[in-house]
């Protein structure tokens, strides 16, 4: 085997110093323009490869990303975490970066895998999603000084994160309801721990506000986003003296809950009771009727938080450091057949 090339060879062919040329490959350096071409010559003529074990050894860094989610039961699938994953895999690799994924069950006892992770030097930040409040994530990280992403609104004073507008999404589906002549309008929405389910339920009702129409706290549930929970809580509303004539849901799961507890009872989805969704996964379309739904950028937002904690890491100029992202009111039939 021959001997493998190192950073002194190429120093030596280059006729500068071995610091110099760990300077320039590193972005580190400003040499002469001359120089730096006779370094990448070298660097190319000799088949250089840096040894990013030694030099992560060297300064500590594994360039690995942590990521963390409770997973979903077996028999249900994520097209938004799958899509979310895709996004921030290719988006670290393209900065010589890779994701360490970790799945946790427990909520209660998940930050120990976080000390472990740290304490081990396997990882150098993490992104964090489903921020809750007071997010027992948050003050780990926070009160260890490590650096971490949210996606999610984590805090507006300090923490770097990427969301989407929430709340400007169920505006743009509550009053889309309106506009279809809807006054009567529930919402499925996520428990009063959830900081993206108080997002979205503000928007909501503050679209209820501008049209004067009344939000009965009745026709407000607040719990996990299952099919189960969305389809009892719609029986419920159907068995009642009055029922609402819509369903914004704040998920598309929960949605689909309230489409077959509505077909259940005999009655026609968009025709007697509209039903929209939150997220426009791919089998919102395929449904019947198809869902109407909110779009949202989540390979942009996997793209944005891969950037924003790398430049961090990096310490590169930060653009920005709180990302808000818009969503997209998509319309099918559930809510278009009165």
């Amino acid at each position: 085997m021959p001997a493998r090339v190192t950073i002194k060879d190429v120093a030596a062919q280059a006729h500068v110093s071995y610091q110099t040329v760990s300077k320039v490959l590193n972005n580190q350096a400003q040499v002469s323009a001359d120089t730096e071409k006779r370094i990448w010559r070298a660097v190319k003529k000799l088949g250089y490869v840096p040894n990013h074990r030694a030099r992560d050894l060297r300064i500590q860094r594994s360039h690995m990303l942590g990521y963390s989610w409770r997973p979903d039961t077996p028999n249900q699938i994520n097209p938004i975490l799958d899509m979310f994953l895709h996004s921030m895999v290719e988006a670290a690799d393209a900065k010589g970066y890779h994701i360490l994924p970790f799945p946790h069950s427990d909520p209660e006892n998940h930050i120990h895998s976080y000390r472990d992770l740290i304490r081990t030097g396997r990882v150098d930040g993490f992104i964090l999603s489903s921020v809750e409040y007071q997010d027992s994530r948050v003050k780990f990280l926070r009160r260890e000084k490590f650096p971490f992403v949210a996606f999610g609104e984590a805090d507006p004073e300090s923490d770097l994160f990427v969301d989407v507008d929430g709340t400007a999404g169920m505006m743009l589906v509550t009053q889309h309801l309106i506009a279809q002549g809807h006054t009567r309008i529930a919402i499925l929405g996520w428990p009063k721990t959830s900081r993206v389910g108080q997002n979205r339920l503000d928007g909501y009702l503050k679209a209820m506000r501008e049209a004067r129409l009344e939000t009965r706290p009745a026709w407000i549930a607040r719990g996990e986003g299952s099919f189960d929970f969305g389809y009892e809580t719609t029986r419920k509303w159907l068995d009642a003296r009055v029922r609402p004539t819509a369903i914004a849901a704040v998920t598309d799961l929960l949605a689909v809950g309230a489409m077959r507890a509505i077909q259940a009872s005999g009655l026609r989805v968009g025709a007697d009771i509209a039903v929209t969704g939150f997220d426009d996964t791919p089998m919102a379309q395929y449904l019947t009727p198809a869902l109407t739904s909110i779009r949202q950028p989540i390979w942009q937002v996997g793209q944005q938080v891969i950037e924003l904690l790398v430049n961090s890491l990096e310490q590169a100029p930060l653009a920005e450091t709180q990302v808000i992202l818009k969503p997209e009111l998509i319309v099918r039939e559930s809510s278009v057949g009165r």
